[in-house]
């Protein structure tokens, strides 16, 4: 088959869309190119050593990739969110129509919703089917995330999603209650397939090698890698580490990434005084398996909100992966996730003493039993989370698809 994987985000951002699941696909024997934006993802600037302008094409290993502009951004602002999304889904539309180069299907990633509508254009003109894989399920998201909350707007968006779903061959969702969630949307159960994300199988390597600041030496270190937003409620981790303060005084809590919230939660931090916290910028993918081997556990955290209790953080993959005790902080799915692999230990979102415990008892546990979690982890990442099962699943519903 010939695939054009439609992404506003794509390596180098620090998203699942990848050149590793590029290749991958590319192995199975198929023609694969991308369509995608100018890195700008997390930080909402143009990375360095590229340059915005009409299209730009490069080739990686044999796989073709077209970038096109966007307004760069990732701020609180919603106009400033509108257009980023907008205006990529516009240049990706156009691309995609005009390309000399006529794919058999399309793989499209989700969010934001208005890549959809890029997918059903391109589709529309060129009778190219699209596989949608849907990562959030949009209004829910952006009303649990508080970066929509007028009830209208978010009914017209809702209208839009169930269009764009209306309009793919095959949805891809990424957990049991997504698959639940477009069932009752009117989605029929032939479009739709459950598929896992993968972890990023070259980061968590023990290879990977970081050093521990002087601050987290001899510490027991638990470690939240990812973003800090709205939506992951971290006000209730520094609720624990004032806690854990007194009761666990070699407890480090290392919050490490970016996003709209860090500078708030840094500043309550130091206000509290929770000289048990320690915040880090975020860090090149290359070094975040380092992050997670030098941690003693890795927590998952999400807002106790009914969307993420049908919804699975992607670093709870990569926590599996890196072979570590996992504390998940998250109703529902991803919680059974961890669980049902036997890697470590699930707490009630925003609630400061249950998260409290779970470290203290994490904590007096013996290496021989964080070792076994860990290894526990592993094992159910590779035999039903690795990037070889989902690309299978991945290339079925694309045959699927081109035949529809």
């Amino acid at each position: 088959m010939r695939i054009l994987i439609l992404s506003q985000f794509f390596e180098p951002e620090p998203v699942l869309m990848n050149m590793a699941f590029a290749r991958a696909l590319q192995a199975q024997g198929h023609e694969v190119r991308v369509l995608t934006g100018f890195p700008n993802y997390p930080g909402g600037k143009i990375y360095d050593g590229f340059k915005t302008r009409l299209i730009h094409h490069e080739t990686i290993d044999g796989i073709r990739i077209t970038r096109v502009p966007l307004l760069p951004d990732h701020s609180r602002s919603k106009l400033r969110r509108i257009a980023n999304y907008v205006s990529f889904a516009a240049s990706a539309s156009i691309a995609g129509t005009f390309s000399g180069w006529r794919p058999n299907v399309m793989f499209v990633y989700h969010p934001p919703l208005t890549v959809g509508l890029a997918a059903w254009v391109i589709s529309l003109l060129r009778g190219v089917p699209f596989v949608y894989n849907i990562q959030d399920l949009w209004p829910d998201t952006l009303k649990a995330t508080g970066m929509i909350n007028n009830d209208h707007m978010l009914k017209f968006i809702g209208a839009i999603a169930r269009f764009v779903y209306s309009r793919a061959a095959v949805l891809l969702p990424q957990s049991p209650g997504f698959a639940n969630r477009l069932r009752e949307a009117g989605v029929p159960d032939h479009k739709i397939r459950m598929l896992y994300n993968w972890a990023d199988e070259a980061v968590p390597s023990p290879a990977a090698t970081w050093q521990r600041p002087e601050a987290l030496q001899g510490k027991f270190l638990v470690t939240f890698a990812g973003t800090m937003g709205a939506g992951q409620g971290l006000d209730a981790v520094l609720d624990s580490a004032a806690m854990l303060k007194e009761s666990q005084p070699n407890t480090r809590l290392l919050l490490i990434g970016a996003g709209t919230e860090r500078a708030r939660l840094e500043d309550m931090a130091r206000l509290r005084e929770l000289t048990n916290v320690v915040f880090l910028p975020a860090v090149p993918l290359h070094k975040i398996g380092g992050v997670l081997h030098a941690s003693d556990a890795l927590l998952v955290y999400l807002r106790d909100d009914p969307l993420f209790a049908i919804t699975i953080p992607s670093k709870t993959q990569a926590y599996l992966l890196a072979g570590k005790p996992i504390i998940i902080g998250v109703r529902g799915d991803a919680a059974d996730l961890v669980m049902n692999a036997q890697a470590g230990m699930a707490v009630p979102p925003q609630d400061a003493p249950a998260l409290v415990e779970a470290i203290t008892r994490l904590a007096a546990m013996s290496s021989a039993e964080h070792a076994s979690m860990g290894a526990a982890g592993k094992v159910f990442y590779q035999r039903e989370l690795s990037l070889t099962r989902a690309v299978n699943t991945i290339l079925d519903a694309l045959g699927q698809a081109s035949v529809a």
